[in-house]
């Protein structure tokens, strides 16, 4: 995904989900991994030509460049091999030195006929892993090769850019209340420490930009044998992938840009505007604003985990800051409807509602690889924005990263057209679904040769576009749908879905977003919908519709605060049983009606709960309901009172009576407040 410093996770103590360190995207990978595959052969030992897979003939394909097999570095399904593609660390530069880009190849069975097409993936950033994905890719293509290729310089290729001196930066910055733009010096500092040990590691930095990953992509291709394959790119990666198909038109089946960051985007300049565009779609603007003017005036502070020591430390966040993590949050699907009641608690003065996401942030400061991420920014993306002071709020990941540039000083690199450019040609699609390449936009509406009645290969051209799928989350504040919308219009035949409800990363988070990826490979001509992008996923909790409150999230931390409803459920149930029998003895029956209080407040509360869609809504607040229902605890609690003071009454009578009170204590003393 397209990073920013406040990270791209959410809390996994709410959800049951490790954050995205290891990344949410892992966790739903590896959900759907088989046993992993044995690696067939050691450590650099070369590959066997593509050509010589069984099962996967490449006639007439020349052999590409090399490649390097691998035992794989994660948790792979079965059928699945990993490598490294030997690239040139410049291409530009001649005897420049070797180095290696993971990738993983899971081979789909194919019984008889035809295999269909295969799938190459990237994941975004720049600098996020990608392996950890293919299971969860091989599921969503359960009828195709699945390629999964890292980005150079990622986590697993060689080298690997990491610079955890500019996280210790930020982590550094970020304990004092000042912004972030008066705090430079320290980053600046810190990125010459990363550069220069990177440099000392024979690292050429200008080796790792947007052409070098695309010709990697290219290269691959050649490289497996694939004659042709659809390219499948999100957020940055969604840039190589369109570059990649318009330097190898007929080695692309299809595109699929999920989260498409367009190439003449001023992501930095458009940042602010774009986060305060999708505020106003949630109805929360005005909200929004308030809470940044009421956070810069009065920073609050927050303790959490250092993302380097995992030692304690506290952070001290203005409303830029604040803005910044949220923007970043948004790209959760089950954190998007919880936004505008947490910027309204926010703007109230609720500031310790924002911990869930300062807590989740740290793990974003480590989830990407910061110097190929730098690299990467500061070639192909910085310096084309001009950082306008005036913007508001000012997001903290463009002061960090025109920072970092401004030291790294990397020289610009040369825009090179893709497949969006202007005058870029088109392809039309047969009766039977077959792909027509090489008809300009033109061509492709004229009576000429390229009709829609041609399916052969042959009559294909260089030049051609091939089909291309895009999509776009409603809500998404770093790639909005109404770029990728425009991006693609200028393409005649090219498809945009927006899904509702959702952010970042369409695939991830949507399960028709998935069924519409592989609805278009299976058959990209085809215009019936494989479902409805416009049922979002879950509602959204207005303002007021939701008791607000950071205990839940406390208790997702420690739940021994548990412990008292716990005893206090059990001990009701044991009233009301023994109740019951004093009933039938013709003893009275207030301990029954005690105890049949005490369970109806922890069923009904249970049932309350359990009608909850989405569960990281107990990260912000509870049910209203909640604090009616603790009225049966005041009335179990002057039941028990009646009993325990009873003449003769036994001692033990008084323990429904404390638990009660310590319940009543627990619910409108701490967890409502």
């Amino acid at each position: 995904m397209r990073a920013g410093w406040a990270g791209t996770v959410w809390s996994g103590a709410v959800r049951g989900e490790s954050a995205r360190g290891g990344t949410a995207q892992a966790g739903m990978a590896q959900a759907g991994m088989a046993q992993a595959g044995t690696a067939r052969g050691a450590e650099h030992e070369m590959a066997a030509p593509a050509s010589a897979v069984p099962g996967r003939p490449a006639t007439g394909v020349a052999e590409g460049p090399p490649v390097e097999e691998h035992p794989c570095p994660v948790a792979v399904p079965s059928g699945t091999t990993c490598g490294y593609l030997l690239a040139p660390e410049r291409r530009d530069v001649p005897n420049s030195r070797t180095i290696k880009v993971g990738y993983a190849v899971h081979r789909a069975p194919h019984a008889s006929g035809q295999a269909a097409d295969p799938v190459v993936y990237m994941s975004g950033g720049p600098g996020s892993a990608s392996l950890q994905l293919t299971g969860f890719l091989s599921q969503m293509f359960p009828g195709r090769d699945v390629v999964v290729l890292e980005q150079r310089g990622g986590r697993y290729s060689e080298p690997r850019l990491s610079c955890p001196e500019i996280v210790r930066g930020v982590v550094d910055t970020l304990r004092t209340p000042g912004p972030a733009s008066a705090e430079t010096a320290p980053l600046a500092r810190q990125a010459l420490a990363c550069q220069s040990r990177l440099e000392g590691e024979h690292v050429d930095l200008r080796g790792y930009r947007t052409a070098e990953i695309a010709s990697d992509i290219v290269d691959l291709r050649a490289a497996l044998g694939y004659q042709r394959w659809y390219l499948f790119g999100v957020s940055y990666s969604t840039r190589p992938m369109l570059l990649a198909a318009a330097r190898d038109p007929l080695g692309t089946r299809g595109v699929v840009l999920d989260s498409l960051l367009p190439a003449g985007a001023r992501w930095y300049d458009e940042s602010s505007a774009a986060l305060t565009a999708t505020m106003t779609k949630l109805g929360i603007a005005a909200r929004f604003d308030a809470m940044v003017k009421a956070l810069n005036a009065h920073p609050a502070a927050y303790e959490t985990r250092d993302p380097l020591t995992r030692r304690r430390l506290t952070v001290q966040l203005n409303g830029d800051d604040a803005a910044t993590i949220l923007g970043e949050a948004l790209h959760e699907t089950d954190v998007i409807p919880i936004v505008p009641a947490l910027v309204d608690g926010l703007a109230s003065g609720r500031t310790e509602l924002l911990q869930p996401l300062v807590d989740a942030a740290g793990d974003g400061l480590t989830s990407h690889e910061w110097g190929l991420y730098y690299a990467v920014q500061c070639q192909d993306q910085t310096p084309y924005n001009s950082f306008p002071d005036s913007r508001s709020p000012r997001l903290f990941t463009g002061v960090v990263d025109a920072a970092v540039c401004d030291a790294w000083d990397l020289p610009a690199a040369r825009p090179e057209p893709d497949l969006l450019a202007p005058g870029a040609s088109v392809t039309t699609a047969s009766s039977d679904g077959t792909s027509i390449e090489g008809a300009s936009s033109e061509e492709a509406t004229s009576d000429g040769a390229t009709s829609a009645g041609a399916t052969s290969e042959e009559e294909s051209s260089e030049g051609a576009t091939p089909p291309i799928l895009a999509l776009g989350g409603q809500y998404d504040p770093t790639t909005p749908p109404e770029d990728a919308r425009q991006a693609v219009s200028a393409v005649p035949g090219a498809k945009f879905a927006e899904f509702a409800g959702v952010g970042h990363a369409v695939f991830l988070s949507s399960a028709c977003g998935r069924q519409t990826i592989a609805a278009f490979l299976d058959d990209p001509a085809a215009t019936a919908r494989a479902c409805d992008p416009g049922a979002a996923p879950y509602p959204i909790v207005r303002p007021g519709g939701l008791l607000l409150t950071s205990s839940a999230y406390r208790l997702s931390q420690s739940p021994i605060p548990l412990g008292v409803p716990a005893a206090f459920l059990l001990v009701s149930a044991v009233q009301l049983v023994a109740g019951l029998i004093s009933l039938l003895r013709r003893r009275g029956g207030l301990s029954a009606i005690a105890g049949l209080a005490g369970v109806a407040l922890c069923a009904l509360s249970a049932l309350s709960l359990s009608a909850i869609q989405d569960w990281t809504t107990l990260a912000i607040g509870v049910p209203h309901a909640l604090a009616w229902y603790g009225l049966l605890a005041l009335v179990s609690t002057g039941l028990s009172i009646v009993e325990a003071f009873r003449l003769n009454a036994a001692a033990a009578r008084i323990v429904p009576v404390l638990t009660s009170l310590a319940l009543l204590a627990w619910l409108y003393g701490w967890l409502l407040t």
